[in-house]
C-alpha cells in the first residue's frame, strides 16, 4: 500500500491520515475542511519559518566573525552596540500588562510541575495523575528521611514512624492547632463548616480557616480537605487500616495536592524521528485528551493497568458538593522551528517544519474534547513553545497560532503559549517576546541546560569556555535567572501566569532537592520542574513553606535596573584560568561519559528521556539539553585547543566501555565497545563533538536524527540484530 496519501499539493502520510479520520474528525465534510486549511497554513507559513532559520544562521556568523576580529578581550560597550546596530539586541518595547482570559485556575496557583515523555503512555499517565500523591510513601520510599535501618522486604515499622512524625509536623506547621498538637489527636471532625481536633475529649479548632470539604460524617469524617496557601491537602482516616490501627486519630495517609500542572512533551525527552513515531504522539495525546488512554505493565510481579484518575468530591463546609480535578492541567509542548518531518511532504519530495504540524495536530485535538473540559475547565488549549530565538520567532508563533485557530473556527487566543526562555535572544529581550504575545502567554521560565548550550555556542570562537561546574556561578547566569522573574512581575505575571524554575536532575536525591529546590520558590517562581510524581509531592512542600505570592511582592518592590542587568546577560563565561591536564581529563570524562550514556540509548533504543548514570554512577536525568552542553563545551574546547581531538576520540573510547559496563543487565542493550567504529551510537557521539561547532546553534537533533534512522535502516535490514525487539 501506499504510504502517503494526495491530499491537495501535499502527500500525507497514511498513519496520519487515519488517525484523523478515525479518530479525531470522522465526519467527512470537516475533515475536508480541515486538510485544506493544513495546506493553507504551510503555504503561508513555511517559508517564513525557513526565513527565521536563515536569520539565525546570519546572527551566528556575524558574531564569530567579530569575535576572530576583537576578542579574547573587547570593549563592553562597543559589543553591546554592535549587537543594537545588527538588531540582536532589540529595542526594549514601551512598558505594557499581559492581558490573557479564559485561563485555569492552576496557572495562576504557585505549585509543581512535571515534565514527560509522550511517546511513554505509562509516564504521560503518571503525570497527569500526579495531581495528588501520597505524604507518606513519598516519605517512605526516598532519602529525605535519614535512617541508618537497613531496607527491609516488606513495612519496617521503626521507618514507618519516622514518616508519620515527619507528617505530623508538617500537620503541625501547616495547620496548627488552637493549642496542642496533632501528634496528640485522638480524631476529627466538622461542626458548623470548621474542623476541629479531638484532643483529650475536648474539641480543639484550628487556628485558621482551612477546611474545603470532607468526605464520610461531619462527626467522624473518612476524608478531611483543607487548603493552604491556595494548594491542598486531604487527611485520609480507617482505623481499620493496618496503618490507621497505630494511628491515635486513625490517619492512613495523607494526600498532597502536588502537580498541579504537567508539561506532556513531544520535544526534548522524545525520540520521534518518523512519521509513524509522530502519529504515536498525537494518538497518545488524544487518549489524554478524550479519557481513553491507558498503559498495561507488569510491576512487582503484578500485571497492573493504569487509567486517568476521575475527579474528587467533598461535602462543602455548608454542605454543597466541592469537586476537586483528579489530573494536572496538560500543557503539549511541540518541537521548536528547526526540525521537519517525513509526515507530509510538500510537491518537491520535501518534509515539511514539524514545528507547524505539531501546532496543527495538537491543537486540533485537543480543540475536538474542550466541550468536555476534562484537561481545561476554561476551555482552553496550553502550547509551551521552546527554542525560540527573539521575539520575531514569537510573533511567528503568535501569528501561526491565529492561523490554527482560523482553521478550526476556534475563538481567538483560545491557544495559549508557554514560552520557554532558554536561547540567548531571548532572554536578551525577553520583554519583547512577552509583547508579541501578551494576549495568549501563561508560561515564561528559564532552563539552564540550554540557555547555557546556546551561551557556548553563541561565542565559540571568542576563547575557550570555563568548566561546567564553574559555570553555575557565572555573573549571566545570577542575571538570567533574576532577571526572568522580575521581567515577567513587571509585565504583569503575578496572579495571571507561571514564571518557572528549571529541572531537579537527581531523582534519587529528594533529601538534597527538599533542601536546595525551596530555592526557586524563594527566588519568586510560581512553579519549577520536577522528574517524578514522588518529587512532585515532596517539592509541593515547599509551596506550603513559602507563599511564592508573597515573595513575588517582595521582588517587585525592589529596586531593578533593566540595562544593568542586560549588561550581566552579556558577561560571556570564558575560563579565568588556564586548566591543568588533571582538569581537562576530567571535564572531558564528565562530560563525554554521560553525553555516550545518553546518545546510546537514544539512536539504538529510541529513548529520549531516561535515568543515566553519570561517571559517579549518580543517576542523573537527561534529555536532549543536557546533551547539547555536554557536546558544546567539549567542541568549544576543541576549537580553542584545550584538548585535542585524539585526546577526545581516546576519552570517548575510554567512556565506551565505562557506559556498557553501566549497562551490562539490559537485554537489549548493544554494547559499543570493543569495535566502537561499528556502534552507529558511538559515531552519533563523535558527531556530536567534532561537527558541534557546525550544528545549528549546537542543537543536537539533526544529528541525532540521521543517526537514528540510520540505526532504524540497519535494523530492517538486520533483524535479529540485537536490540531490535526493544524498538
Amino acid at each position: 500500500m501506499e504510504q502517503y496519501v494526495r491530499i491537495g499539493t501535499y502527500r500525507v502520510h497514511r498513519t496520519l491520515v487515519d488517525l484523523i479520520a478515525e479518530r479525531v474528525l470522522p465526519e467527512e465534510a470537516s475533515r475536508q475542511q480541515f486538510w485544506v486549511g493544513v495546506g493553507q497554513i504551510l503555504d503561508d507559513f513555511t517559508e517564513r519559518n525557513e526565513a527565521l532559520l536563515r536569520e539565525r544562521e546570519a546572527y551566528e556568523r556575524l558574531l564569530q566573525n567579530w569575535y576572530k576580529e576583537h576578542g579574547p578581550t573587547f570593549d563592553q560597550h562597543q559589543y553591546k552596540q554592535f549587537l543594537q546596530d545588527i538588531n540582536y539586541i532589540e529595542p526594549i518595547v514601551p512598558d505594557f500588562t499581559i492581558d490573557v482570559t479564559n485561563v485555569d485556575a492552576e496557572i495562576v496557583q504557585a505549585g509543581p510541575q512535571l515534565v514527560v515523555p509522550l511517546d511513554n503512555a505509562r509516564y504521560a499517565l503518571n503525570a497527569a495523575n500526579a495531581r495528588w500523591g501520597s505524604l507518606y510513601d513519598a516519605l517512605y520510599g526516598t532519602d529525605v528521611i535519614d535512617t541508618d535501618e537497613e531496607p527491609t522486604a516488606g513495612y519496617n515499622p521503626e521507618r514507618g514512624a519516622k514518616v508519620i512524625a515527619y507528617a505530623k509536623q508538617f500537620l503541625d506547621d501547616t495547620f496548627p492547632l488552637g493549642e496542642g498538637s496533632h501528634e496528640e489527636t485522638d480524631g476529627y471532625l466538622v461542626s458548623q463548616g470548621r474542623p476541629y481536633a479531638i484532643i483529650a475529649g475536648n474539641r480543639i479548632a484550628f487556628q485558621d480557616d482551612c477546611l474545603v470539604g470532607y468526605v464520610g460524617e461531619a462527626s467522624d469524617p473518612k476524608k478531611l480537605l483543607l487548603v493552604h496557601n491556595g494548594i491542598h491537602v486531604e487527611l485520609k482516616f480507617d482505623r481499620n487500616h493496618p496503618i490507621g490501627k497505630t494511628d491515635r486519630a486513625g490517619l492512613v495517609d495523607i494526600e498532597l495536592e502536588s502537580a498541579l500542572s504537567a508539561i506532556i512533551d513531544c520535544e526534548d525527552s522524545v525520540a520521534a524521528v518518523c512519521a509513524e513515531e509522530k502519529v504515536q504522539l498525537y494518538s497518545n495525546w488524544l487518549g489524554l485528551m478524550d479519557g481513553t488512554l491507558e498503559a498495561t505493565f507488569t510491576k512487582g510481579g503484578r500485571r497492573l493497568t493504569r487509567k486517568l484518575n476521575p475527579d474528587r468530591h467533598y461535602i462543602g463546609p455548608e454542605g454543597r458538593e466541592v469537586t476537586l480535578p483528579g489530573r494536572s492541567l496538560l500543557f503539549i509542548r511541540n518541537v521548536g522551528h528547526l526540525m521537519t518531518t517525513d509526515l507530509m511532504l510538500d510537491e518537491a519530495g520535501r518534509e515539511v517544519p514539524e514545528g507547524i504540524l505539531d501546532g496543527i495536530f495538537t491543537a486540533l485535538i485537543s480543540s475536538r474534547h474542550l466541550d468536555a473540559r476534562q484537561n481545561s475547565r476554561e476551555r482552553s488549549i496550553y502550547i509551551v513553545k521552546p527554542k525560540m530565538h527573539g521575539s520575531k520567532e514569537v510573533a511567528f508563533t503568535n501569528d501561526l497560532f491565529d492561523a490554527i485557530e482560523d482553521a478550526l473556527e476556534l475563538p481567538r487566543h483560545t491557544i495559549k503559549v508557554g514560552v520557554m526562555d532558554e536561547e540567548r535572544r531571548t532572554s536578551l529581550n525577553l520583554k519583547n517576546c512577552i509583547e508579541r504575545v501578551k494576549e495568549r502567554i501563561v508560561f515564561i521560565n528559564t532552563g539552564f541546560l540550554d540557555r547555557t548550550g546556546d551561551e557556548i555556542h553563541s561565542s565559540l570562537t571568542l576563547g575557550p569556555m570555563r568548566r561546567k561546574g564553574e559555570m553555575k556561578a557565572s555573573a549571566w547566569l545570577d542575571a538570567y535567572e533574576r532577571s526572568n522573574v522580575r521581567v515577567g512581575l513587571d509585565a504583569g505575571f503575578h496572579r495571571s501566569g507561571q514564571i518557572g524554575k528549571g529541572m531537579w536532575a537527581m531523582p534519587d536525591r529528594m533529601g538534597e532537592m527538599m533542601r536546595e529546590k525551596i530555592n526557586h520558590v524563594r527566588s519568586g517562581a510560581t512553579t519549577a520542574w520536577v522528574p517524578s510524581p514522588t518529587a512532585a509531592t515532596l517539592h509541593a512542600l515547599h509551596y506550603h513553606q513559602v507563599d511564592a505570592f508573597d515573595v513575588q511582592r517582595e521582588v517587585a518592590a525592589r529596586s531593578f535596573d533593566h540595562v544593568m542587568e542586560r549588561s550581566r546577560l552579556l558577561e560571556i563565561p570564558l575560563a579565568t584560568r588556564d586548566y591543568t591536564d588533571e582538569d581537562v581529563n576530567e571535564e572531558l570524562e564528565n562530560n563525554l561519559q554521560g553525553l555516550l550514556g545518553y546518545v546510546v540509548r537514544w539512536v539504538e533504543q529510541g529513548v529520549g528521556c531516561s535515568k543515566v548514570p553519570d561517571i559517579h554512577h549518580v543517576g542523573l536525568m537527561e534529555d536532549r539539553a543536557t546533551l547539547r552542553i555536554s557536546s558544546q563545551h567539549v567542541a568549544n574546547w576543541l576549537y580553542h585547543g584545550v584538548c585535542s581531538r585524539e585526546q577526545v576520540e581516546a576519552t570517548l573510547v575510554r567512556m565506551a566501555g565505562v557506559v556498557d559496563a553501566q549497562n551490562a543487565s539490559d537485554p537489549h542493550y548493544r554494547p559499543m565497545t570493543p569495535d566502537v567504529e561499528r556502534s552507529i551510537a558511538y559515531q552519533a557521539a563523535k558527531d556530536l563533538v567534532f561537527e558541534g561547532d557546525e550544528s545549528p546553534n549546537g542543537y543536537t537533533e539533526p544529528i541525532l536524527h540521521r543517526r537514528r534512522r540510520q540505526f532504524l535502516q540497519q535494523v530492517t535490514l538486520e533483524p535479529n540484530l540485537k536490540g531490535g525487539a526493544s524498538l
